[in-house]
Order: structure tokens, then C-alpha cells, then sequence
């Protein structure tokens, strides 16, 4: 009869061994420490891949000083916004072997201020704070590295990775006028948001005298967006394209625009914001919108995050969305 052993762990002097180093230059090559030529580090890597080796978590966090965890406060208990910049920061915190902890405050002060408290407890080498909105919050007062994504702080002393709102709704307006279109409304969002301000700003830049009457400013709702079609089929203005600040009021205009028998995208052209799939790729026609990027501007915040951690400098920057062209504009 055979009896099957449990095979032994591999250990650190296998690594060593076999890469023929020193124990402890496999230990400074595996942990990022120490003055080490590149094709040493390499070497042991390789050996320990090699090797299928698994460093113990709790002897490099106490050799190095940290516990390679980063905490993710978040207000978007919905997970529209976050999860994405969760995703993209995960793929640039895990190049530093760094594990993230996400902690949904609901918008509420008090469980924010727990997770604060209980992520300063843990030692986690920093936070990234985001959230459903990108209207700017106060910062958080906490003694590591905090780096802001989506939602930025109010202080400009912090580093905020945000988005170019204005840059996405410009080439809309932009795709709009190359299709000929000449009478142009928009329709967003609450005026007191600064993404809708913005979206605004860029599509008013671009569309000068081929807009049509002042921005429609009401909800992020498909019920606005039916609401809009009809305050603007009262109006004088025959319009032949819409500007939308969001996909969900994109798509309520499609649906009032065909039940008063407008044709989208041959009567009237409609363009979207967030390129949500739920909205964009549902609407009747799928809707020509705008990619947030959301997983990219993740990975920038991330590498910032790491840059701060590891002592260097980090600054503020904004990610450009880019232009999804759909049914909307350009028919089937």
C-alpha cells in the first residue's frame, strides 16, 4: 500500500539555494529591500516562482515596517462609481503586493469616523477615499498617505485623481456638429453638481450659436429626461440633436422623443454621459455616450498611493473620459 506524504513548505533557504545566494539576499530580493544589483533580485524572483515559494505576510510586515494593506473609504453603497476604482487601484496596489480594504461609510459621518479608526488600528499604509459623487468632500485627518479618486478633497494640498468632465462632453458637442446637426439642447443634471456644471461647460464651448435656448438643468432620472423632450416641444426650438448629462436622461429622452413620434438618431440625435451598460446598452437606440474610465483612473489614484507609501511625491491629476459612438447618432 502507498501511503502519500504532505509534501514540506518551501522555504526561504530553498529559494537561496537554489538561486545561489545568501539567505539574506533572498530575503532583501523577494522583500524590495536593500541595495541589490537588478539581475540579482531577478534571480531569486525567478527561483522562487520556480519554486511555487510563499513569503510569510506577518515576518515582511515586521521587517519592513509595514502591513502591505490599504484601506478604501467609500460613500457608494450601490458600488456604480466605487467598484470600478476599486478594481483599477486593485491592479496597481497588487505590483506592491498590497492588499485593499473596503469600507462603505453610506454617507453616514459617524461609521465613517469608525472605519477611520479601526483602519489606523490595523497600521494599513494608506486610504484612498472615493466615492458616488464628484463633488469635492472635506479631507480626512488621519497619519499615513491618502490619496482621493473620483471624489476630490476640498483642499488643494491633497492629492485628487478626478475626472475631465468638461474634455468628455466637449468631443460629444464635438461629434455632434461633424454629423451636421445645427439646432442643439442640452439636458443634465442638478445645477448645484459640479459634474453637471462642467459637462455644461463643455459642450457649451464647443456648440456656440448651434445651441439652442439655455441648459436644461433638472434630475440624474429618465423621468427628467421625458420631462425635458416635453418642455422643449412647448418651446419655439426644433431641435435636431440633444445633449445629455447622464445615460439615465439620455434614455428617458429616447423614450418620449419616440412616443410623440421623433425618430432617434434621423429626427434627433441623442448623446448620453457615464456609459453605464444598465442605461446605454438598454436604451432604444443604444446610446452614443461617454466612457468614465472608472478602472484607469483606479490604477492612476493606485500608483499615486503607492508613490506617497514608499516616500516619494505624488500630485493631482484628472483622467480623460473617452467618446462611445452608438446607434444613437449614427442609426443601425
Amino acid at each position: 500500500m502507498t501511503i502519500d506524504r504532505v509534501s514540506q513548505p518551501v522555504r526561504i533557504t530553498d529559494v537561496a539555494a537554489l538561486a545561489g545566494v545568501s539567505i539574506g539576499t533572498a530575503s532583501k530580493a523577494l522583500n524590495g529591500t536593500g541595495q541589490l544589483r537588478d539581475a540579482t533580485r531577478a534571480r531569486v524572483k525567478d527561483a522562487a516562482e520556480k519554486l511555487g515559494f510563499v513569503g510569510d505576510a506577518r515576518a515582511r510586515a515586521l521587517s519592513s515596517g509595514r502591513t502591505y494593506t490599504v484601506g478604501m473609504i467609500t460613500t457608494d453603497s450601490f458600488g456604480r462609481f466605487s467598484i470600478p476604482v476599486l478594481l483599477g487601484a486593485e491592479d496597481a496596489l497588487s505590483a506592491g503586493q498590497m492588499a485593499v480594504l473596503l469600507c462603505d461609510t453610506r454617507d453616514d459621518h459617524v461609521r465613517e469616523a469608525h472605519y477611520l479608526r479601526s483602519l489606523a488600528a490595523r497600521g494599513v499604509d494608506g486610504i484612498i477615499v472615493t466615492g458616488r459623487s464628484a463633488d469635492p468632500r472635506p479631507p480626512i485627518d488621519v497619519p499615513m498617505p491618502v490619496v482621493y479618486a473620483f471624489t476630490p478633497s476640498t483642499s488643494d494640498a491633497d492629492v485628487s485623481i478626478t475626472l475631465d468632465d468638461a474634455a468628455g462632453s466637449s468631443e460629444v458637442a464635438s461629434h455632434v456638429l461633424s454629423l451636421g446637426r445645427q439646432r442643439v439642447a442640452i439636458v443634465t443634471g442638478p445645477a448645484r453638481h459640479r459634474s453637471a456644471e462642467r459637462r455644461v461647460a463643455g459642450a457649451v464651448s464647443v456648440l456656440g450659436s448651434r445651441l439652442v435656448g439655455e441648459p436644461l438643468y433638472g434630475e440624474w432620472s429618465e423621468r427628467w429626461g421625458r420631462q425635458a423632450v416635453d418642455v422643449l416641444t412647448r418651446g419655439s426650438a426644433d431641435v435636431d440633436a440633444i445633449v445629455c448629462g447622464s445615460d439615465q436622461i439620455a434614455r428617458g429622452v429616447c423614450d418620449r422623443l419616440r412616443e410623440v413620434g421623433r425618430s432617434v438618431p434621423d429626427d434627433v440625435v441623442v448623446t448620453g454621459f457615464d456609459d453605464w451598460d444598465v442605461m446605454a446598452l438598454a436604451s432604444r437606440p443604444p446610446l452614443t455616450t461617454v466612457d468614465l474610465r472608472l478602472e484607469e483612473l483606479g490604477r492612476v489614484a493606485g500608483r499615486a498611493l503607492l508613490d506617497l507609501i514608499d516616500g516619494g511625491a505624488a500630485a493631482s491629476s484628472a483622467v480623460t473620459p473617452t467618446l462611445v459612438i452608438r446607434e444613437s447618432t449614427i442609426g443601425a
